[in-house]
């Protein structure tokens, strides 16, 4: 993946062999699932950022760990993203659970897009939770990635309860034609321990209050592993903390309240929304949606569902 001119290491113990393996107008109301060739939101207009949180589902296809006709497998699932991703053109997408191999195709399906981030083990090694940006509309003015412990800089580190690394990706960015400068942050919160993914927040919210982000406009993505409106992390971010669920604000919602972990079943209104977009209060959302599009075969790109969102720029 190209890096952006000015990328800003700030933590120690990152290095030059980690930074190697580094790398329209919006839609009317949509019905309740896309249909074949049309978009939730779509490209953006100028003024405003089409953002996506997606949880693309890492590849275990290698050693025969998913077969061809598995809803899981990738080499089947991957040209169902590249159309999902065409079609959408979000401004900003952070991922979630990518492997290097897998990142081709998020290249394929968006070629004006450059990313920042690397693997959560070091160099290509391990998943992704990149940001990619379209470089046509964005430029990046710093960026960076640290661990979910108590030793953010040490690549590969976790301490609180969680067997599993998780990481934080980070972009300062201004946007080519205003001159607005925004910040987003993309992350994977541990699936098991919840004293990890609260002590995840707290991890956002200093980045946020006196930390490289503060007092800049911000939209944070990821796969939070916890329920909007019912958990320590949602408390945390949300309901005693800086940040808006664009779901929430969004002055239209373009589909039902779909759970965003359907695991390649039906979609269920009301289920829990484990995937969120987030912005800090001084960003308007125009729309959101969560998108549960599946092939005419009834084929997902993904086990998870895509939250999206459109934001009025600064």
């Amino acid at each position: 993946m190209a890096l952006p001119p000015a990328r800003r290491t700030v933590l120690t113990g990152l290095g030059a062999a980690a930074a190697l393996g580094a790398l329209s107008t919006p839609a009317v109301a949509a019905p309740t699932e896309s249909g074949p060739g049309s978009a939730l939101i779509g490209r953006a207009q100028r003024d405003a950022l089409h953002v996506m949180s997606a949880n693309i589902r890492y590849d275990r296809s290698a050693g025969g760990g998913t077969v061809a006709g598995d809803p899981d497998h990738w080499p089947d699932r991957r040209p169902l993203l590249v159309e999902l991703l065409q079609r959408e053109k979000p401004t900003l997408l952070g991922v979630q659970e990518a492997l290097s191999g897998q990142l081709s195709a998020i290249e394929e399906a968006l070629p004006r897009h450059r990313s920042v981030g690397y693997g959560r083990d070091g160099g290509s090694r391990g998943e992704y939770s990149a940001i990619f940006y379209d470089s046509t509309r964005l430029e990046v003015l710093a960026w960076d990635q640290f661990w979910l412990s108590d030793t953010p800089e040490v690549i590969g580190s976790a301490t609180w309860g969680n067997t599993v690394t998780r990481i934080v990706v980070w972009a300062h960015l201004r946007d080519v034609a205003t001159g607005a400068e925004i910040a987003m942050l993309n992350t994977h919160f541990d699936h098991q321990s919840e004293n990890a993914r609260i002590r995840s927040a707290d991890a956002i919210l200093d980045l946020l209050r006196g930390g490289e982000l503060d007092a800049l406009p911000t939209i944070v993505t990821g796969d939070f592993n916890s329920a909007a409106h019912d958990s320590g992390a949602y408390t945390a971010l949300v309901s005693d903390g800086p940040l808006v669920d664009t779901w929430d604000a969004a002055a239209q919602q373009l589909t039902p309240a779909w759970g965003t972990f359907p695991g390649y079943d039906d979609p269920v209104e009301g289920g829990d929304r484990i995937d969120w977009v987030l912005t800090t209060e001084d960003l308007v959302t125009e729309q959101a949606a969560l998108n549960v599009w599946r092939d005419a075969s009834g084929a997902y790109p993904s086990d998870h569902a895509p939250v999206q969102a459109l934001i009025a720029l600064p």
